[in-house]
């Protein structure tokens, strides 16, 4: 497979490798970056990025390739989005889709005019061993009726120092920090429900990574745990002083459409971080984490555990527990010989529009009603609205 490369950042990078580890026939032909951090990773392999080219639009009249892959800052996805559709390409981009609601509906509305399966998306987990589990005890009846669901993703301090250090600090490019992160969680649990979010609320803030809470430079509680993650793009080296505008934690509740709820937290100040989940229906319950690799579920009348699964990572350089290779495995195989996959341009829209929601309840102290969203967005989808043209950010 070819494939051409619009934001050859740390994530593409990777991508790269795990692709050419599965395929040796994997070949990228050129890529649009005016600083590619993910160049140095893929060259110390001795994997070629091709030819850089200035714009989209000179790498796709220069090059001939199977996939455009997109990694630019979440800001850009729309408009490169569109330049990939409108030239006639699959296009592959990472997560998530759009940063707003204005643009959730301006990429509805080319989908509707392109196609929906033009459009991949880099939603990792669903391809994992995990949740492909979890699915499958829920469509053998193991759990019943869905009820309510408990979910959170804690992450390191050092990753969290990241966020407040790298371009996602921003949500004029991320989006938010819910939106960049957990649209990933957001995601697999709205598809365990499997009808969309209609009631929002939710609260947050920054109360660890603030001046008070530096740690004093003493040899042992210092700031090299902090830095460790490098930073690519307008990358800063503050981290409890940031100028960013995003939050290191957050609680949501949501009630979807069938009435189930479910409750939402997210903390970028974790030290023994965990990304873990309670499905609680009539039947059965299951309860996982990604992070400490297990799933178990028992069943509602007999206590009886019915699933006592342990997971671990292909190796210790693979990133989201295995499940970036079996990504990488799908992507090629739909690509080459359409095959289907997990997840869809569509479901990773519906994750963002929730995602988004929880911010604006969040920033307005209030319940958000998503019923006249998804009316703007369905009629945007199926062509009976005209969308104006999101703004470019």
């Amino acid at each position: 497979m070819k494939v051409g490369i619009i934001g050859l950042g740390f994530r593409l990078g990777y991508l790269g490798r795990v692709l050419k580890d599965i395929d040796p026939d994997f070949e990228i032909v050129g890529y649009v970056d005016p600083a590619p951090a993910g160049l140095p990773g893929l060259t110390e392999l001795g994997i070629s990025a091709g030819k850089a080219y200035a714009t989209p639009q000179e790498l796709i009249t220069g090059e001939t390739f199977d996939l455009l892959m997109i990694g630019s800052p979440n800001h850009l996805h729309l408009e490169h989005i569109r330049i990939g559709l409108e030239a006639g390409l699959t296009v592959f981009t990472e997560k998530p889709i759009v940063v707003s609601i204005e643009e959730s509906f301006a990429l509805a509305a080319l989908l509707h005019q392109h196609g929906h399966d033009r459009l991949l998306v880099g939603l990792v987990l669903r391809y994992s061993p995990l949740y492909r589990d979890l699915k499958k005890a829920q469509a053998e009846g193991q759990l019943g009726e869905i009820v309510s669901i408990e979910a959170s993703e804690h992450i390191e301090p050092y990753h969290g120092a990241f966020f407040m250090r790298d371009w996602r600090r921003y949500e004029h490019y991320s989006g938010s920090f819910m939106l960049e992160k957990c649209c990933h969680d957001l995601d697999l649990y709205n598809g365990v429900v499997g009808t969309r979010p209609r009631y929002v609320a939710s609260f947050g803030g920054r109360k660890s990574f603030v001046p008070s809470n530096a740690p004093v430079n003493d040899g042992i509680n210092d700031m090299e745990v902090y830095h460790r993650k490098p930073s690519g793009w307008m990358g800063s080296d503050k981290v409890f002083d940031s100028d960013g505008d995003i939050i290191d934690y957050q609680t949501a509740i949501v009630e979807y459409d069938n009435g189930v709820s479910m409750t939402f937290h997210t903390n970028l100040n974790v030290p023994d971080q965990f990304r873990r989940f309670c499905v609680v229906g009539s039947k059965g319950m299951a309860e996982g984490d990604f992070v400490r690799g297990f799933m178990d579920v028992h069943n509602a009348r007999t206590n009886e555990k019915v699933i006592s699964n342990t997971y671990s990572a292909p190796s210790a350089l693979s990133h989201h527990y295995g499940a970036d290779e079996q990504m990488a495995e799908d992507v090629l195989a739909h690509v080459m010989k359409g095959a289907p996959l997990p997840v869809s341009a569509l479901d990773a829209l519906e994750a963002g529009i929730l995602a988004l929601a929880m911010d604006q309840a969040r920033h307005g102290r209030k319940v958000v009603d998503l019923k006249p969203v998804w009316e703007q967005y369905d009629a945007a989808l199926h062509g009976t609205a005209v969308v104006p043209q999101a703004k470019s950010a």
